[in-house]
């Protein structure tokens, strides 16, 4: 199946590369408004940000990188308080943490990830990555805000709209042969889109108004050490974090990235990844669970799709039209699609604990995966005014911590084997 997606036409691979970045969209321009940043930037460096990861990982991992979640409550604090550009600085402060940290692993050796993240923590991280987002999902797909906190849209058409659109794409995978299963999120976005034409749920306005072209609203970094000892102590987190998706994408591929290419290049790729958006203005970036999750569904493991995906999104930062236009998609189109995106990560997390074989009647292994799984999807927050942890990055924390410091660690691993 690997060698089969190798081969791929051109032509396909542009197009399943666009797919996924309709999979990728809402999230990537969600974190800068709310962040009040620009999120044409964020395109632009998304898409960047994805080919330089490719070129540190050497083209290798089937991965798209843009926007992190896990740096809104930081950036919304850091705008109010030091401006765009002073908090720009923190935010290229913490792509230098991932970058240590990979020069780290570099010397070390992976060993140390081997030691302090056996399945037992790994596997319910990225079940927490899948159902931690759950939330977005539902509340996009009853039409409202990703964080609910506004109507957009009735719930009666929000819900059909997000149904037809899942619907669409279930079918898809799994009745689709060739060209119609690569591109099943797309059908079912495109027939979510048009049912929410029909019932009159997209304005065009933005497109008429919007320039064809446009360059993008970088702002450059300006040093600010209350912005970098605020900011960098959060990297940690999603650091942590990197390592479960790179796990989740191995496990979808069945290859190990983190020997090849090798951990220490996929976090570093991540940092200068997050390093160069923050010199422009944009928002860190992170390896996305979404299209992890689309990559599951299509099984286009051909890394050049997301060269394509990253091309597209550097075009798209240039139209005004293009990135409107794609801004006219409903919400709850794309809520439809995450409710299953966000669950097939969640079930690579089950599968990795089911394939290990580890064995939850020791109250180890059970203390370690349901604190995991409680932290991490009730978004648990412990930290002070100023520095906090919370969600998946907490989650990640606690597991790592609970592996080295509860007892019976080797009767956990010989028995997990």
């Amino acid at each position: 199946m690997i060698e089969e997606k190798k081969t791929m036409g051109l032509g396909k691979q542009i197009i399943v590369g666009t797919q996924m970045l309709f999979v990728a969209f809402g999230a990537l321009v969600l974190v800068p408004i709310l962040t009040g940043l620009n999120s044409n930037v964020a395109l632009f460096t998304a898409g960047a940000g994805t080919l330089i990861f490719q070129i540190v990982t050497k083209r290798k991992v089937p991965i798209f990188l843009a926007s992190s979640f896990a740096f809104i409550a930081p950036i919304i604090y850091g705008v109010q308080t030091w401006g765009i550009a002073g908090t720009m600085s923190g935010l290229l402060a913490a792509g230098f943490v991932y970058i240590l940290l990979a020069v780290l692993i570099r010397f070390r050796g992976r060993a140390i990830v081997k030691k302090v993240l056996p399945p037992v923590v790994v596997g319910p991280v990225i079940m927490v990555i899948g159902l931690n987002l759950a939330p977005v999902a539902v509340f996009m797909a009853l039409g409202k805000t990703g964080d609910g906190s506004a109507v957009l849209f009735p719930q009666n058409q929000a819900l059909t709209v997000a149904m037809i659109s899942l619907l669409v794409t279930v079918l898809a995978v799994l009745s689709g042969k060739g060209m119609i299963r690569l591109v099943s999120i797309l059908l079912g976005i495109t027939a979510g889109y048009i049912v929410a034409i029909v019932l009159g749920m997209v304005n065009f306005s933005p497109v008429l108004e919007a320039p064809f072209l446009a360059v993008p609203a970088f702002v450059f970094p300006q040093l600010n050490w209350q912005a970098i000892f605020f900011i960098v102590p959060v990297a940690i987190a999603p650091a942590i974090e990197h390592i479960g998706d790179m796990l989740a994408i191995s496990s979808v591929t069945g290859k190990n990235y983190l020997e090849d290419p090798g951990l220490h290049r996929t976090l570093m790729g991540d940092g200068i990844a997050t390093s160069l958006a923050s010199m422009l203005g944009g928002p860190p970036n992170t390896t996305y669970s979404e299209v992890t999750g689309a990559v599951t569904l299509t099984r286009a493991f051909n890394p050049a799709i997301m060269t394509w995906a990253a091309c597209m999104a550097i075009l798209l930062s240039f139209s005004g039209t293009l990135g409107a236009m794609l801004g006219t998609i409903p919400t709850p189109v794309m809520g439809g699609i995450m409710t299953l995106l966000f669950g097939t990560i969640a079930a690579i997390g089950m599968n990795t604990l089911v394939r290990e074989g580890t064995d939850l009647a020791l109250p180890r292994n059970l203390v370690i995966v349901s604190l995991i799984l409680v932290f991490g999807i009730g978004d648990m927050a412990l930290g002070y005014k100023g520095f906090m942890v919370q969600g998946i990055g907490l989650s990640a924390i606690v597991g790592v911590l609970l592996h080295l410091i509860l007892p019976g660690k080797e009767d956990s691993v010989r028995k997990s084997a």
